[in-house]
């Protein structure tokens, strides 16, 4: 009876061997995870862009104001903050349960029969305690550990967004304002054109149609002008409620000083899984579900608890005692489930159905952070191509619109032809700030991308 009560608990405890072992990371394929370029590095003993901490990413003082001032104050962070609080509460909730349950437990009660009253009275301290044997309260700590993993990689993940985000709403406010400086000088100088044709017209060489033109597109000039200012307004207003501040305008430097890394490192794609908060978090969410299966599993094994009190009574054997008597008392119990096991084995294939999903998320997000690699290197590589070829374009065009004018004012070009290359010269003057904020937003978005703002 001894050696097969022995081959029991053994067989037992081995079988069980599952439910202690520590989730490990599973084998995931990080070759190739992301393209890159020629224009980029991509090499194993340099640090990428995303480890840059963002004080030294964005240098401009009133951009780290407001990137401060954001962290502080915005919504969603501080969401993300006070979940994480409710994280390390479950972890030192999951902590206590190793230990005994104690409590003060004071009782009296008066009876009274035949004209005879009786009171009787204990004090008493009671103790429960359920011994961790087989892995449910050990994994349920490690489940709660990782949801403090989980939730941090969350807070940061918002915080990265977060800095992205006031990132390129103060460069889209500093490319607005370079617009608009494009579009007031352009106002000035087509004013002064029309002044010349007047003159012009005076002396025959033009006429009453090619004027109105001029001034149609002058007035079409003045109109883009009061757009981008109430653009300007939008932007502000949206930034100013992202870093938690009633909607004002917002202090700025200018295009001419921005100044952001020339040099991208994107460094090796196995980095992104120490360096990307969702990922993180989406490994921490895939550790959870892991130890939620080995929970469903110790729920087959026996369930043993220990009770006891002790304290003073009068109370004993049925009979008044005066002096109080000390009172002791310990109990052990074990369950085991039986009749219940269907609902069992249905609650462990939910739990492994759910560590499924979680891995295939896992997967999936790793997927989608190469993906934002591939693509802000794309962007940032085209936007770089198109700087080159914008500078020639108005180099030539702005000798279009210088020679076409002589010709005019010598008739031998219609004022048409003005028009055409001013307002050519206009739009690659334009484009030639949206590529650069091409530019800009592709290193803010590759920087997010590799996990930075973490630091």
């Amino acid at each position: 009876m001894k050696k097969l009560i022995i081959i029991t608990v053994t067989s037992v405890l081995l079988s069980a061997c599952n439910i202690y072992k520590k989730y490990e990371r599973p084998q995931v394929d990080t070759q190739d995870l992301y393209r890159t370029e020629n224009q980029t590095k991509q090499t194993a003993d340099s640090s990428n862009l995303g480890q840059i901490a963002w004080q030294e990413m964005f240098t401009d003082s009133d951009l780290q104001n407001l990137i401060q001032q954001g962290l502080n104050k915005n919504a969603d962070l501080q969401i993300a903050m006070k979940r994480m609080d409710q994280a390390k509460a479950s972890l030192m909730a999951a902590n206590w349960a190793f230990t005994p349950q104690v409590a003060l437990a004071p009782n009296g009660a008066i009876s009274n029969f035949d004209g005879n009253e009786n009171k009787t009275y204990a004090v008493a301290l009671t103790a429960s305690w359920q011994v961790p044997l087989f892995g449910g309260l050990l994994n349920s700590k490690r489940a709660a550990k990782a949801g403090v993993e989980q939730n941090l990689a969350y807070k940061q993940a918002v915080q990265t967004q977060l800095i992205a985000s006031i990132a390129t709403q103060y460069y889209t406010l500093v490319k607005l304002d370079k617009e608009l400086e494009i579009m007031e000088q352009t106002i000035t100088t087509w004013g002064e054109s029309i002044e010349t044709m007047r003159g012009l017209k005076a002396i025959g060489i033009t006429n009453e149609a090619g004027i109105a033109q001029s001034e149609a597109n002058y007035s079409a000039v003045k109109l883009s002008k009061l757009a981008l200012l109430e653009q300007i307004k939008e932007i502000e207003n949206a930034l100013s409620i992202t870093i938690g501040q009633v909607p004002q305008k917002i202090a700025r430097g200018k295009w001419k000083d921005v100044n952001l890394p020339n040099e991208i490192s994107t460094g090796v794609a196995l980095d992104l899984l120490a360096n990307r908060p969702d990922v993180k978090q989406a490994e921490m969410s895939l550790a959870s579900a892991y130890y939620a299966t080995n929970i469903a599993r110790s729920a087959f094994y026996p369930n043993i608890s220990i009770n006891g009190s002790m304290g003073w009574t009068n109370n004993a054997g049925g009979m008044i005692v005066d002096p109080a008597k000390f009172l002791e008392s310990v109990a052990g119990s074990l369950t085991l489930p039986l009749l219940s096991r269907g609902g069992l084995k249905a609650n462990l294939r939910i739990s492994k159905a759910e560590q499924e999903i979680a891995l295939t998320t896992f997967h999936q997000t790793l997927l989608n952070a190469g993906a934002e690699v591939s693509n802000a290197l794309s962007q940032y590589n085209t936007a770089t191509a198109k700087e080159i070829e914008r500078n020639i374009q108005i180099e030539k065009l702005e000798y279009s619109v210088k020679y076409t004018q002589e010709l005019f004012k010598l008739s031998s070009s219609t004022y048409l032809e003005v028009l055409t290359a001013q307002q050519g010269l206009l739009n690659a003057q334009l484009s030639e700030t949206d590529d650069y904020f091409e530019k800009i937003s592709s290193i803010i978005q590759l920087y997010q991308a590799l996990g930075g703002g973490v630091n």
